[in-house]
């Protein structure tokens, strides 16, 4: 059991692992923690078959503990984050539980956590699975009382009012939904704003018949780059519970750094920060502008830097974009859904930016197999080795730690770190030329397989 409970969020198996003797005590301790701060917390759900029901085993716990419900019903992530911005009838959440599964298969389900308006994580989901291993016995009652929420409508509405101005807007959009909860509140506000759009896959249906949520998967985009490549002109795909997201021209899938670009070409002395995954073009290119922070991977470590900084964005690879800049700090896809087009009314032409950027060449994310109890052991033994500079790797310019350890060589970089929520390595590569990536990739995939066989 102590396995669900992750770095930034507690996930695991519909029933194995969430059941409702289990789900009853999380809700009940993470009311005794929403407690320290107020009296109610709101309740949102993904388009998982399960979700519903794990919403009510959670609704009991919290009501055990004393902690009244505000329930959203189905909505995104982003909507259940912006709850915790507004005020129902005179009550502000003092925190919020988002239950969704992300793009796991949707055997898996799952709570992303915020109080006091902070992410809930790291040391502090530890120490919940503590306090859970040693009150397993403990049964609480059914009590699924709770106090309906319009938050979804009020997302809707803010939505609309805030980007008024792209009413109208001609351009050609496909969206994908993969049947997750995007469609929830996308198709609202696209209506409302008149936008010329086409919806994939935008009824929930937690058996994902159509392809897997997750938009960093090319297979997954298949269906949104047939419909770019005749009518339509810009597309946006979505994960499972709305908070990444993939945008996609005619020519390129522009990940999220190159996102981040994009977006800080419209601010004014912009301060943005990235995960160790980043390209060193949006670092680069960031500095031209204003400045380029890098920090941890991770949406909860993300929303913290933001905080802490008062940085007007932060951009992973992978598609969760925060803003705050106008906004609140945390990762809406649907949000950087608006932004995109806002670019493109102010006459951006995304294509033409991209080609602008210095080339280099990179790899995907490429995941190394390990135990979840060597990773980390595996890693000092990689940063150990690495420190003595063996002489099959390239020269060494700088080694930076902060999450891992990317190397920066003489024309580009490689990164090795472990992952927080799965047992793998992960690795990503990137280089000025084909030849040197080869290099800097085939260098550090050799130092892994010497630290194995040293662990």
């Amino acid at each position: 059991m102590q396995n669900i409970f992750r770095e930034y969020d507690i996930r695991g198996i519909f029933e194995k692992e969430l059941n409702e003797k289990s789900v009853k005590l999380i809700g009940y301790l993470l009311g005794k923690e929403v407690k320290k701060v107020g009296e109610f917390v709101a309740i949102g759900y993904d388009a998982r078959t399960h979700s519903p029901i794990l919403r009510d085993f959670l609704t009991s716990g919290f009501n055990a503990a004393g902690v009244k419900v505000l329930d959203m019903g189905m909505v995104a992530t982003p909507v259940c984050y912006f709850a915790n911005y507004n005020e129902f009838s005179g009550i502000t959440p003092s925190g919020s539980v988002m239950i969704t599964g992300s793009h796991n298969p949707k055997e898996y389900n799952g709570f992303k956590i915020t109080i006091d308006k902070k992410p809930f994580f790291g040391k502090d989901i530890y120490a919940l699975r503590d306090k859970f291993l040693k009150m397993s016995e403990f049964e609480i009652g059914d009590d699924t009382s709770a106090i309906k929420i319009p938050a979804k409508k009020r997302y809707i509405d803010y939505m609309t009012k805030e980007f008024t101005h792209l009413k109208g807007l001609k351009t050609k959009i496909i969206l994908d939904g993969g049947n997750g909860v995007v469609g929830t509140v996308i198709k609202d506000i696209f209506e409302e704003l008149e936008l010329n759009y086409k919806g994939l896959y935008l009824e929930p249906d937690g058996n994902f018949p159509n392809h897997h949520p997750d938009p960093t998967i090319e297979e997954n985009l298949k269906d949104i780059k047939e419909a770019l490549e005749g009518y339509f002109e810009i597309g946006f795909a979505y994960d499972g519970d709305a908070d990444r997201i993939a945008v996609l021209t005619k020519k390129y899938n522009i990940k999220g750094d190159i996102l981040a670009i994009l977006f800080a070409k419209a601010m004014k002395n912009p301060t943005v920060i990235g995960e160790v995954k980043c390209s060193k073009v949006m670092y680069d290119e960031i500095n031209k502008m204003g400045k380029a922070i890098m920090y941890k991977t991770g949406h909860s470590n993300l929303k913290v830097k933001i905080k802490e900084t008062g940085a007007d964005l932060a951009a992973e690879v992978s598609g969760h974009i925060f803003f705050n800049d106008r906004y609140f700090g945390y990762d809406d896809a649907v949000y950087a859904t608006l932004r995109v087009l806002e670019l493109i009314k102010n006459g951006i032409d995304l294509d033409s930016e991209i080609e602008k950027l210095p080339k280099v060449y990179s790899t995907e994310e490429i995941k190394v197999p390990v135990s979840e109890d060597e990773k980390f052991e595996l890693m000092k033994w990689i940063k150990e080795i690495l420190y003595k500079k063996p002489s099959y790797l390239p020269t060494i310019k700088s080694i930076i730690t902060v999450d891992g350890v990317r190397v920066n060589f003489e024309n580009g970089w490689g990164l090795i770190r472990a992952s927080n929520t799965t047992p793998v390595l992960v690795t990503r590569f990137e280089a000025t030329s084909k030849n040197d990536l080869k290099l800097y990739q085939e260098s550090l995939e050799r130092l892994i397989k010497e630290a194995r066989e040293t662990l």
